[in-house]
């Protein structure tokens, strides 16, 4: 059937670029397999086996000591396998975690913005102080309570904005810091000295598969789950509980529910492809690379402009884009998002550019993932598509 959402004519002084991205897989999530990947990384993964066997939780174990060693995680932090994703990881921390003392929650990004809602609507923390602000600006972090419990996104999805640094994190604080960083894990440093909890899900920065989670605990986390028990009721999905002690068979490899053991597989691959490759000095470097890259498009694109303004701020992993030029800028809200959908269909029918949308729950503009499993030559080869299909899909308005 004949895609109608385009009906003006080609521009004749609009030539398609001659060099496409051989991969042009630029989705934020699930993100693009790790460079080399093929069927063959799951062939040895234990199907239709109970994820009970000694196989099974032999894998299991092994990602979470994987993890650990890419992450290059401290001794005493702990890392467990979670269901749905990075926010069962999440919720099952906020649920099991918070309530021993006041919270401060700061978000300014889709995602982000759920734990807000959590912590307000759903636990109805009495002691709860909010900080949020709209897509594209960070909220004054340094009004954080070291006395108090955060909880935070280190980069937003959605937003194109990531926290400059730790800096606004006491070493000697009271309170646990509860951090969501699914879209930043493996491709940005960490300060684990200013890092509680985080969180994060495969089909992120490693190019894994969705619906598990990962959830990262330190010492003091341990701590407060050996010595507080909220008195919610906690659905047992989200249970880090048992016998009203932390729950350390969680850190040995058993998992709360039923996992698919073909996503293990692949996620122990994308592991193993990172410590293959240098580990995680280079997967950031990857990272670094691939923003760059983009980034020299960006600041001589005519149209396209960063949604987060504050250079200091702003996410090298998840590009949000905004419409700058005057002709789109001038246009109503439903009309740059008609604008959004022209410029992603033309890049897909052409097979140079896939799911470049920006987030629905956003603003309307263009949204590119830089992560470690994204090749920069591809995002060299994206800019004068998208720039190509910019000028197109404004015509056909």
């Amino acid at each position: 059937m004949a895609d109608d959402t385009l009906t003006a004519p080609a521009r004749t002084d609009n030539p398609k670029p001659m060099l496409r991205p051989a991969d042009p897989r630029f989705s934020c999530g699930p993100v693009k397999k790790y460079p080399g990947w093929s069927w063959e990384a799951l062939a040895d993964a234990p199907l239709s086996r109970t994820h009970r066997a000694g196989t099974a939780i032999q894998r299991i174990k092994e990602s979470l000591e994987r993890t650990r060693a890419l992450l290059e995680l401290p001794d005493d932090y702990h890392v467990a396998l979670m269901p749905g994703s990075d926010t069962g990881a999440m919720e099952a921390a906020m649920w099991s975690l918070l309530g021993a003392r006041g919270t401060d929650v700061f978000s300014w990004d889709v995602f982000g913005n759920k734990w807000t809602t959590d912590a307000r609507d759903e636990l109805k923390l009495e002691d709860l102080r909010t900080f949020q602000t709209p897509a594209g600006t960070l909220p004054d972090l340094s009004k954080y309570d070291g006395k108090r419990d955060a909880v935070f996104t280190l980069n937003g999805t959605a937003a194109g904005v990531c926290i400059p640094d730790y800096d606004w994190i006491d070493a000697d604080r009271e309170g646990l810091t509860l951090c969501d960083a699914t879209s930043a894990a493996f491709a940005v440093d960490i300060d684990w000295s200013k890092i509680d909890v985080l969180t994060f899900s495969w089909q992120k920065c490693m190019g894994g598969e969705a619906q598990h989670g990962m959830l990262v605990m330190g010492p003091r986390a341990i701590e407060r789950l050996n010595s507080f028990r909220p008195d919610r009721p906690i659905p047992a999905i989200l249970q880090l509980h048992k016998n009203g002690k932390a729950d350390m068979a969680l850190y040995e490899g058993s998992t709360l529910n039923t996992p698919s053991l073909m996503a293990v597989e692949d996620y122990l691959a994308a592991l193993k492809w990172g410590s293959r490759i240098g580990g995680l000095p280079e997967l950031i470097r990857r990272s670094k690379t691939n923003f760059e890259t983009l980034d020299a498009w960006v600041r001589q694109s005519d149209w396209a402009g960063y949604l987060c303004e504050d250079e200091g701020a702003r996410s090298p992993i998840s590009v949000a884009l905004k419409y700058v030029a005057p002709e789109a800028a001038a246009l109503d809200t439903e009309q740059q998002w008609a604008l959004t959908k022209g410029i992603t269909t033309l890049l897909e029918r052409e097979n140079a550019g896939l799911d470049v949308n920006m987030h629905r729950a956003s603003v309307p503009g263009i949204r590119i993932w830089c992560g470690p499993t994204i090749e920069a030559d591809d995002l060299a080869a994206l800019g004068p598509w998208l720039d190509w299909a910019y000028r197109e899909a404004l015509d056909a308005l």
